[in-house]
C-alpha cells in the first residue's frame, strides 16, 4: 500500500459523506453475530463494521480506489477490506480492519476519542492561553490521532509522531495529510530514542494491556500491562521544557481496590519537580480481559488521564 494510494481512497471515502463511530471489540463482535449483518449493504458496513460485501454494495470509484490501493481481500463470493475508517472531532482515520488479531495492527476504538477529547479539553479550555506549544510529541502514534489534534489545535507548533510500527506511521502520514495537518513530523522511534530536545507537549495513549501473544498494539509489559505508561511518565521527567505538560491517557488494573498503575507511578512523580494530576475516566473497560489467567487477580480495568506539568523557570 503506497501513501498516495491511501490516501487516494480515503478522500474518496471521505468525499462521499462517511461517517463511523468505532464501538469496542466486543460490542462489534456482538453486531456483527447478527444474521442481517452477515454481509454489508453500504459504505459504512464495509469501511466501518469491517463486512465481507459483494459488487454493486459501493460505487464504482470507491470500488477502484480500493483496488489502486491493494487493500481488498478475496471473501466467499465477494471481497472485504484490509482498512477500516473511523470519523473523530471532525476528520477521518484510516486504520486496520477488524478484527485487531496481527501483531502490527493499528488500533482504533472508544479509548481513541477519550484521548482525543483530553488533549482538546486541555489545548481549548479556560486555560488555553496560557497553554503554549512550540514542540510536541505523540508517543505511539498509533494512527495518528493525538499528533493531528495537536497540529490542528497548534498549527505554528512543530509536532513530532513516533511510533515502533512502521505501518502505523504510514497510516499517520496518510491521516495527517488527510486533515490538512502540516505540522507534523512522522519519525520511526522507541519512545524517544533518536527524537531530541524538550517538548511543551508530550501526549501518549500506550498499550496497557497483557497480551499473551503480546502483540505491539496492545501489550503494555510490567506487572499487570502498566509497563510502557510508567516509562513514558519517566521520560516527561527529563524531556518536558518548562512549562510543558504531559497528558497520559491510559488503563490501570484494580486490585483488591488498589490501583497498580498510580501506586507505581506516583513515588518516580512523587520524586521529581512534577506537579500531576490524576483521574479516572472510566471505572470499567475491556472487561472481558478478566477471563484471561493475567487477570485472575484484577477486580477491573479503568481508564486513567495522567497529567504532569514542569513548572516555568
Amino acid at each position: 500500500m503506497s501513501d498516495d494510494c491511501l490516501l487516494h481512497l480515503a478522500m474518496t471515502l471521505k468525499a462521499t459523506g462517511y461517517s463511523f463511530t468505532t464501538v469496542t471489540p466486543a460490542t462489534h463482535a456482538r453486531v456483527n453475530s447478527r444474521l442481517k449483518n452477515a454481509w454489508a449493504r453500504n459504505a459504512t458496513d464495509v469501511f466501518g463494521w469491517s463486512r465481507p460485501f459483494r459488487e454493486g454494495v459501493i460505487t464504482p470509484q470507491l470500488f477502484a480506489a480500493m483496488r489502486i490501493a491493494d487493500v481488498l481481500d478475496t471473501q466467499g463470493e465477494g471481497w472485504i477490506s484490509r482498512v477500516r475508517a473511523s470519523t473523530l472531532r471532525g476528520q477521518l482515520f484510516l486504520h486496520s480492519a477488524y478484527p485487531t488479531t496481527a501483531s502490527d495492527a493499528i488500533f482504533f476504538g472508544p479509548d481513541t476519542y477519550r484521548f482525543a477529547n483530553a488533549i482538546a479539553r486541555y489545548l481549548s479550555g479556560n486555560v488555553a492561553d496560557d497553554v503554549h506549544v512550540q514542540r510536541a510529541v505523540d508517543i505511539g502514534c498509533g494512527s495518528g490521532p493525538g499528533a493531528v489534534i495537536v497540529a490542528l489545535e497548534r498549527p505554528k507548533a512543530d509536532v513530532f509522531a513516533v511510533d515502533i510500527n512502521d505501518m502505523a506511521l504510514q497510516y499517520t502520514a496518510v491521516n495527517a495529510q488527510l486533515a490538512g495537518a502540516t505540522g507534523v513530523t512522522i519519525q520511526h522511534s522507541d519512545l524517544l530514542d533518536g527524537v531530541d530536545g524538550g517538548f511543551d507537549l508530550i501526549v501518549a495513549n500506550p498499550p496497557y494491556l497483557l497480551d499473551a501473544q503480546e502483540r505491539t498494539y496492545r501489550h503494555g509489559g510490567g506487572s499487570f500491562g502498566e509497563g510502557l505508561s510508567l516509562a513514558i511518565a519517566s521520560l516527561a521527567r527529563t524531556r518536558l521544557a518548562p512549562g510543558g505538560t504531559l497528558l497520559l491517557y491510559t488503563g490501570t488494573a484494580i486490585t483488591d481496590g488498589t490501583d497498580r498503575f498510580r501506586a507505581s507511578v506516583a513515588p518516580l512523580l512523587d520524586n521529581s519537580s512534577l506537579e500531576w494530576d490524576y483521574q479516572e475516566l472510566d471505572p470499567d473497560v475491556f472487561g472481558e480481559e478478566l477471563d484471561e489467567l493475567a487477570y485472575a487477580e484484577a477486580d477491573r480495568i479503568a481508564a486513567v488521564l495522567l497529567t504532569a506539568r514542569r513548572a516555568r523557570s
